[in-house]
C-alpha cells in the first residue's frame, strides 16, 4: 500500500464522518422545529422512509 492509497483512504473516512455529522446536525435542527411545521414537511416520515431504503 503506497502513500497515495493511504491518503485516499483517510480522505474517504474523514468525508464519511463529515457526512454523518452533518446528518445528525440536520436531524437535531428538524427536531427543534414546531410540530406543525415538521408535519408539513413530512418529518420524520421522510427520514424513516429513506433509512428503510438503505
Amino acid at each position: 500500500m503506497n502513500g497515495l492509497t493511504i491518503l485516499r483512504s483517510v480522505q474517504h473516512y474523514v468525508g464519511r464522518i463529515r457526512t454523518v455529522r452533518n446528518e445528525i446536525r440536520t436531524q437535531r435542527f428538524l427536531n427543534t422545529l414546531p410540530a406543525d411545521i415538521r408535519k408539513d414537511i413530512g418529518w420524520p416520515d421522510l427520514y424513516t422512509g429513506r433509512v428503510r431504503e438503505n
